[in-house]
């Protein structure tokens, strides 16, 4: 665009959109003019831009001066989180007088406000710095959502109110959004990492992750990472004895053997090979499960080393069991994965191990029995004969006491002890023996429980996340639903896609997980008692009845009168998805280009993929937000749309496409560091979807001439305040749908 000339024609004498800045005419290419159209269905006031408090802003009056500049949409984020401070605030620095003013203003001005909750806050499962999963660090995260929110509801009236997710980490090589790998007829699930088509590897982060791939397991009661399962180490596992006959057979119990099913060293069925009952808190006892087989030629037990992919089947064949035994399928919790299987492998071995040695000890506390109760009725015995001859003739009974020649072989005399004496001393040995015994037999007893108590509560991030995490971000969205006060501008939780290392950070992953959040708010709703509920409202407490289960309790989230179905809708409309542009870009990095292909066809590949993945979150309607933010497919750097090589205008157009009408938030980190402030990411983000600014003027008069403006006059002077206003834009530009009687454009 060239100012001082009123519009601009292009070289057919029609009106031009702007072309790009900074290339002079001569060296224009029709891609250039094509890349600065205008982008149809976005205007300048649908864009917005990020405040964070205490870093762009730090009272009314800096939101205001963001107002000022030309923005009609903006998020206020926060980026301290749990308690604030100067330069990283909070809700709670926020009184009621601030609240006021910000509410106001917003009126005044006619713009509309977004709130973005802690930025710190990385999901809801509550995991520490060292790696645990800590039910005070969920709460802390559950209390500063809502305060978040509440904030919202105070200022904005409504609107969206962002939320990190990225709940833990996991391989890029295994996107598997519920955690299981295998369906139960054993073939493998979809794994979003790998092309639907070829089943290339799409995305890694290291050259041996498909192999050396790690998954944690943690324990469900505290919350603890018990282990790291590796992909690529091998562990040693008994081979568990089954039948080898070729025709069911019918065993000495009545039971009927098929062939591969598990027997003990009888021939007979085991009924749990795997202990379900005892790990579904039907039973305190431990059955005897499975048994190694016992190689005759060695006169060993059997021994193979197993893999990942072998635990992944063996865990299919527990939930066929646990279908059998139960008579049920297993629940989320339930069903077995082969990272779990893995680990029980171990914990098994470990109980048996322990319980080997406990049934020694036990077999020898029965010997050390036997034998002290017939010493007792031998001293009964001598005791008698002592009693009844003459002090005189005693030294004919006493007996030597070798004892000492033990230690001093023939150095030492034998020492002469009457019968009584040895065996008492025989006894208070054998005390001694029974006191070890019994201690031995019983710890080794107890480890086996723990262990096998361990495997009760052993369980995956996933599993955790739906437990807890699902849970917290269902009560937040019940804090957005209670405080809406215009349904037709409601609270919206919008769960963020975050960097691709973290769960949720895949779009796929955060599509189950909103899921996931929506069906759990739909019960909250819905039905009088949850099994998470006590009737004292304390949640952790520990539960009445079987060790492990929570009772259901009375749910104070119920509402009388709301159907499942309009549960639902609700669910769909307080809990939604803030798309972030620019850390989906950051797959980029991780992008494993085909060898096959040029540069140019893997960067179409990409960038297929990345549209895909937009495309099907907005026809399923799950955005709620947008975050428009550019990188080079590295690091978070927030340049601004057009800066890096994110396909922001495409995504645009998607979202266009399926109706998206809610916020659009430009976060221009960049430009407050490597500009002349954050205002200018937002210019830029205007120039590249192709904007036009129009001259009310012919610009300022210098050494006595009219000069031609520049979009430099424009970025550097009216919107720098150092000029005055000779452009307008936004709803201030004049419509094309009326113009003079002699056609010419109102510019």
């Amino acid at each position: 665009m060239r100012f001082g000339e009123g519009y601009f024609k292009d070289r057919e004498g029609e009106f031009a959109p702007t072309a790009p800045l900074g290339i002079p005419d001569s060296e224009l290419t029709p891609e250039d003019w094509e890349l600065n159209e205008p982008h149809e269905g976005v205007k300048i006031s649908d864009i917005g831009m990020s405040v964070p408090l205490g870093i762009a802003a730090g009272n009314v009056e800096g939101v205001a001066a963001k107002i000022r500049q030309g923005i009609g949409n903006i998020e206020i984020g926060f980026p301290g989180a749990f308690s604030g401070n100067r330069n990283a605030q909070t809700p709670g620095m926020w009184g009621r007088e601030a609240r006021q003013a910000l509410k106001e203003l917003a009126k005044a001005n006619e713009v509309k406000f977004t709130t973005h909750a802690a930025y710190n806050i990385m999901g809801m499962t509550g995991q520490d710095q060292a790696g645990n999963f800590s039910n005070t660090r969920w709460q802390q995260a559950r209390t500063d959502i809502t305060r978040a929110i509440q904030f919202a509801a105070d200022v904005a009236g409504g609107g969206s109110v962002v939320v990190h997710t990225g709940e833990f980490e996991r391989p890029l090589t295994h996107i598997y959004p519920d955690g299981q790998i295998m369906n139960e007829d054993g073939t493998l699930r979809k794994n979003y990492a790998r092309d639907p088509k070829t089943g290339r590897l799409m995305f890694r982060q290291r050259t041996t992750e498909a192999a050396d791939f790690s998954f944690q397991l943690l324990d469900d009661r505290t919350g603890q990472v018990m282990q790291t399962v590796q992909g690529d180490r091998l562990v040693a596992q008994p081979v568990w004895l089954r039948s080898k006959e070729k025709k069911p057979y019918r065993d000495k119990n009545g039971n009927i053997v098929r062939p591969g099913d598990y027997i003990d060293y009888d021939g007979n069925l085991v009924e749990d090979p795997f202990n379900i009952r005892f790990q579904t808190f039907q039973t305190d006892k431990l059955s005897g499960g499975r048994v190694p087989e016992y190689d005759p030629e060695t006169g060993r037990f059997k021994v193979r080393y197993v893999h990942h992919d072998d635990f992944e089947r063996e865990a299919q064949e527990y939930n066929q069991y646990f279908k059998k035994i139960m008579g049920r399928e297993p629940t989320f919790k339930e069903r077995m994965t082969g990272r779990e299987m893995f680990l029980k492998s171990t914990l098994e071995t470990q109980a048996t191990h322990s319980r080997g040695w406990a049934l020694q000890y036990a077999e020898d506390i029965d010997k050390v029995l036997k034998a002290k109760k017939k010493l007792e009725e031998l001293k009964e015995y001598w005791r008698k004969k002592e009693m009844g001859i003459d002090d005189k003739e005693k030294w004919k009974l006493l007996k030597q006491d070798t004892d000492l020649m033990r230690y001093a072989g023939d150095l030492l005399a034998p020492e002469l002890k009457m019968p009584t004496e040895l065996i008492d001393q025989r006894i208070k040995e054998l005390n001694a023996r029974l006191e070890f015994e019994q201690e031995a037999s019983t710890s080794q007893e107890m480890q086996a429980h723990d262990a096998m108590e361990t495997m009760r509560h052993l369980t995956t991030p996933e599993k955790f996340l739906k437990e807890h995490g699902v849970r917290g971000y269902a009560e937040a969205a019940y804090d957005a639903y209670r405080l809406t006060k215009d349904p037709k501008n409601p609270l919206v939780l919008n769960l963020e896609n975050i960097f691709p290392e973290r769960f949720a950070g895949h779009p796929q992953e955060l599509k189950w997980l909103v899921k996931e959040v929506r069906k759990t708010f739909a019960d909250m709703l819905t039905k009088k008692k949850l099994p998470w509920m006590e009737s004292d409202g304390d949640y952790f407490k520990p539960p009445d009845g079987k060790p492990g289960t929570w009772k259901p309790g009375l749910n104070p989230y119920y509402q009388k009168g709301i159907s499942r179905k309009e549960a639902e809708k609700l669910a769909e409309r307080h809990i939604k998805v803030t798309l972030d542009t620019g850390h989906l870009n950051m797959w980029r990095k991780y992008f494993q280009p085909d060898p096959r292909k040029s540069p140019e066809e893997n960067e179409k590949a990409f960038k297929k993929w990345y549209l895909e993945q937009v495309e099907d979150l907005a026809k399923n309607g799950l955005i709620g937000n947008v975050h428009l933010v550019d990188n080079y497919g590295y690091q978070d750097e927030h340049l601004a749309p057009g800066q890096g090589n994110a396909p922001i205008r495409e995504v645009i157009s998607i979202l266009k496409k399926y109706g998206y009408d809610k916020a659009i938030t430009v976060e221009p980190g960049a430009d407050a560091s490597t500009d002349q402030g954050d205002f200018w990411g937002v210019m830029k983000t205007w120039r590249h979807l192709g904007h036009n600014i129009y001259g009310t003027a012919g610009g300022p008069v210098r050494m006595g001439a009219p000069s031609a403006q520049s979009w430099t006059n424009i970025q550097g002077s009216y919107f720098g305040r150092s000029y005055p206003p000779y452009f307008i834009f936004g709803s201030y530009a004049p419509s094309n749908d009326w113009t003079l009687w002699s056609g010419v454009p109102l510019e």
